[in-house]
């Protein structure tokens, strides 16, 4: 339990960069997803073809674990799409509403019971949200973009707990960013369509953004989740995912000032989230605490 904890925050501290990334990358949500994949699956195959890592599955395995690639795709479009309509700071502050929705989606999914708990944490961060939405109308747009970001990811963590009891994270891991990367080819021409982005080769700064992302914010991060997801549950994960937006704002106010463009609210609604992880964190830590005894 303590080095799926371990590999859970520092997990969370490589996608605190993502977002940054995804600010300094000058292409559209769409192609720079799809670099992104494409990155990242030929780095995938080359290492774990290498170390003898891949399992092999037959359509009926892998269709399960394509729906889920689906869905992160999903979840990483809504996500820089709310970057790029606002800044790293609102879009990453939405992310945390995934504790919410993974309250809400993993007892109906899995049929659970609804942990009050669990609840009560993801209304602190609700209220968070609540706080720079009802303030700061500015930002509207992309606050909704990144709670429709958050709804993608809660799912994610919730598909991917079902999956990893069944195969081995770097099968999973591969087979759901390959399915992911082949539907967003065929969906990006009608994408293009309605969001333009001229054809061309990512400038020479844009690709080393684009490999740092798919080398450490995608391989090294989902790796390291994947594995904590074998002892720690899908809320926990996504909770401790709410550290993101801290990592990722601290960087954003160094490198583009983005403290210059919030208001008093931005600050209210993050300490109410920093507070549902530290009270979170507390809990899990007792839990591992009475294990231990």
């Amino acid at each position: 339990m303590k080095k799926a904890l371990i590999q859970l925050h520092l997990s969370v501290f490589l996608a605190g960069f993502t977002g940054i990334l995804g600010k300094l990358i000058t292409l559209n949500e769409g192609m720079l997803v799809w670099y992104r994949l494409l990155f990242t699956i030929i780095t995938l195959y080359i290492l774990f073809r290498w170390r003898g890592m891949l399992t092999k599955l037959n359509f009926k395995q892998i269709l399960p674990i394509g729906l889920t690639g689906m869905v992160v795709v999903l979840h990483w479009l809504f996500f820089y799409a709310s970057i790029k309509y606002s800044n790293v700071s609102i879009a990453v502050v939405c992310f945390a509403l995934t504790s919410l929705f993974t309250a809400l989606f993993d007892p109906l999914i899995n049929r659970g019971r609804l942990d009050k708990t669990e609840l009560l944490l993801s209304g602190i961060t609700l209220l968070g949200i609540f706080m720079i939405f009802h303030f700061d109308t500015r930002y509207r747009t992309a606050i909704i973009l990144g709670i429709i970001s958050a709804m993608f990811a809660a799912l994610f963590t919730i598909f991917n707990k079902r999956l990893i009891v069944k195969y081995d994270p770097p099968t999973i891991t591969f087979y759901e960013l390959t399915a992911g990367f082949i539907g967003l080819t065929i969906l990006l021409p009608a994408y293009l369509y309605f969001f333009p982005q001229p054809l061309t080769l990512p400038s020479t700064a844009d690709l080393s953004y684009l490999l740092i992302l798919a080398w450490a914010c995608t391989v090294g991060m989902y790796m390291l989740m994947m594995n904590a997801l074998t002892k720690i549950s899908p809320f926990t994960v996504n909770l401790s995912f709410n550290l993101e937006p801290v990592y990722s704002i601290v960087i954003a106010f160094i490198l583009f000032h983005e403290n210059k463009q919030l208001t008093y609210a931005f600050y209210i609604g993050l300490a109410c989230i920093v507070l549902s992880v530290a009270l979170q964190m507390t809990r899990v830590a007792r839990t591992l605490k009475h294990s231990h005894a």
